[in-house]
Formats: C-alpha cells, sequence, structure tokens
C-alpha cells in the first residue's frame, strides 16, 4: 500500500508540468478581428513560426504585428487571399510628413510574411547622389500610370519640398540649413513650419509659399530595396508606402491605400482537418509539434473525436504520464 501511494502521488506532479506547454482555449479574437491559424494570441495556438509576432493589446483590443522596428496596428487579415494590412504610425502618409525611419523585418518574417507583390515603397527628397539614381537605377519603376513626382504636387504632406522659399536645389554649397545635396524644407514662411524632430499634420494646409522649386528625386521601389539599404544609404530623407498598387490606375494619391501589406504562408499540415472535426489548431509549445485543440482534458495529433488509426487521430498521453505508469507499475510489481 506504501508503493501505492507513492505512485499516486508521483503522477499527481506530473499532471501540472505537462499540462502547461499546450493552451486549450484559443481566443479567436482581438477587438474585431478574427484571429484564425496560422495566427494565435495564446501560447501553443496557431503556427509556432507565427506565434511571438502577433500580440493583442487587451485594453484598447487592438491587434498588433511585432516587428524589429516597433508595433504595427493590424487593420485587416484575408484569410482567404492571405494578406495582412497595418498601419505603420511612423510612416509618412499624403496628409501627414514625419521623421524618416527605416523598416527593418526579421529574417523569418521577411521569409514567410513578407510585403505583398502589390506593395510599392516610393522614396522621396532624395539626393542627386542617391544609388537608386545611379548604379541602381533600375530598381525604379513607375506604377498603373503613375511617377513618383506625382506625390509632391498632389499631397500637401510632400508639396513642402517643393513650396518652401527656403529650399536650395541639391548640391548646392552654401546649404546651411539642412544636409548638403537635398532640397531642405528649412525656412520659415506663412504655411509651413517643420522641425524634422516633430511631426506636423498637413490635412489643412493649402498651397502656395511665396515660390517653388523643381520636385526633388523620388523612387517607387519594392521593399527588397529597403531590406538591402538603409534610407541613410538611399540618401532619401523620407518615404511612404502603399498597397493594391495594381488598381491605382487614374486614381490619384490622394486615395491610394497608405499602409503595408503582407502576404504569408505556411505549409498545410492538416489544420482544415482538425477544425472541421471541432478543434483548434495549435501545437505543443516545447516540442513545437502540430496539434488539435480539442478540449480540457483531450488533445489529437490530428482531428477531435473517437477514430482508428486508419483516418490519422489518435488521443495521446503525453509521454511522460505512460513513463509514470510504467515506473508505477513496475514499482508495485516488484515491492507491492
Amino acid at each position: 500500500m506504501h508503493f501505492l501511494t507513492l505512485f499516486i502521488l508521483f503522477l499527481v506532479l506530473l499532471l501540472p508540468s505537462t499540462r502547461s506547454s499546450i493552451s486549450t482555449t484559443c481566443r479567436d479574437q482581438c477587438g474585431q478581428l478574427q484571429v484564425h491559424y496560422p495566427f494565435g494570441i495564446d501560447d501553443g495556438c496557431g503556427a509556432p513560426q507565427f506565434r511571438t509576432m502577433f500580440t493583442c493589446n487587451t485594453s484598447s483590443q487592438s491587434l498588433f504585428f511585432t516587428t524589429p522596428n516597433g508595433n504595427f496596428k493590424v487593420q485587416s487579415i484575408d484569410y482567404s487571399s492571405q494578406t495582412v494590412t497595418v498601419y505603420d504610425p511612423d510612416m509618412s502618409t499624403c496628409t501627414i510628413l514625419q521623421p524618416h525611419h527605416d523598416l527593418r523585418l526579421s529574417d523569418i518574417q521577411y521569409a514567410i510574411i513578407p510585403p505583398s507583390p502589390d506593395t510599392v515603397f516610393a522614396l522621396l527628397n532624395c539626393s542627386l547622389d542617391s544609388p537608386v539614381l545611379n548604379r541602381y537605377r533600375s530598381l525604379c519603376f513607375d506604377v498603373a500610370g503613375h511617377k513618383c513626382d506625382e506625390l509632391y504636387s498632389s499631397c500637401n504632406s510632400f508639396r513642402v519640398f517643393t513650396e518652401d522659399p527656403g529650399l536650395l536645389s541639391p548640391g548646392i554649397s552654401g546649404n546651411n540649413t539642412g544636409p548638403n545635396g537635398y532640397f531642405y524644407a528649412g525656412g520659415n514662411n506663412n504655411n509651413y513650419n517643420y522641425n524634422y524632430n516633430n511631426n506636423y499634420n498637413y490635412n489643412n494646409v493649402s498651397g502656395g509659399g511665396g515660390g517653388s522649386r523643381p520636385p526633388p528625386p523620388c523612387c517607387f521601389t519594392g521593399y527588397s530595396t529597403m531590406k538591402v539599404m538603409s534610407m541613410d544609404i538611399l540618401d532619401c530623407t523620407h518615404y511612404t508606402s502603399f498597397y493594391n498598387a495594381d488598381k491605382l490606375e487614374g486614381v490619384g494619391p490622394m486615395d491610394w491605400a497608405y499602409g503595408l501589406k503582407f502576404s504569408y504562408s505556411v505549409p498545410d499540415m492538416g489544420c482544415e482537418r482538425c477544425v472541421k472535426s471541432g478543434g483548434n489548431c495549435g501545437f505543443d509549445s516545447e516540442t513545437e509539434a502540430l496539434m488539435c485543440l480539442c478540449s480540457s482534458a483531450v488533445n489529437s495529433t490530428r482531428q477531435c473525436g473517437v477514430g482508428n488509426d486508419m483516418d490519422g487521430s489518435e488521443h495521446r498521453i503525453p509521454s511522460t504520464i505512460n513513463q509514470g505508469l510504467f515506473i508505477g507499475l513496475g514499482l508495485l510489481f516488484l515491492f507491492g
């Protein structure tokens, strides 16, 4: 009887550790956004490759995409087209000019959830020495009949580069208000008073400014350009990005969809079968093996419900419990 008591105690001590490696309740919503496989916001939910990329802010009920740059608010997820659109609060748009920064993704993000092919980056206010205007000019292209310099005439935020009387042409010596070789909105006038260390909203700013200059060099390019070369290497002070570029013919820059769209991919590991059986697709957080999360008591490697080996359904007893059973039975046999 003494050894039977020890055996039961041994099993009880094992149970918490086996339950801690997986979650059997996966939240499927964050605010207004549905969160389904391959994404997850709880440990053990979704595909392991994406687990640390998405977080749900419970106070604001907002879903965020986490990158080396910071957190981008997710605007939508289209599971049929496998795309995610996000908003970068630090990026310049047609109505607001932000201090320049680089967009950086981790290597795994670039491999499995890169910017979509119809997401375009506009490099603005570039130096004449910019590599995309010289050796790598082939990296620049037009978009649906649009040239990048349209942004200067159409967007209030970028018009500052051509209408400020304090602007100097690239390469002119004696430019003490900005980096040599750049168009710089350095002077004060009735319309613009911009400090590159602060944000300024140009929604209500009209044209004018008492003077104009030719638009500074610019470039439409893809994310691969920005991945290889930083903004400092590109010699451009600002950038913006927009998606659905293939649908912009005849559409002015004020009406473009500014932000980032990512295309994700994930191998088919049998998740659809799990969902149809009433389970949630997840993984063992210790081994990262696929699991079908069925209930608080039972998990499966393929699907929920009783089946046989032929249909792939197998309810698993954690291996540590199996080991405990064998050890306990051995002790009972030897000393019981």
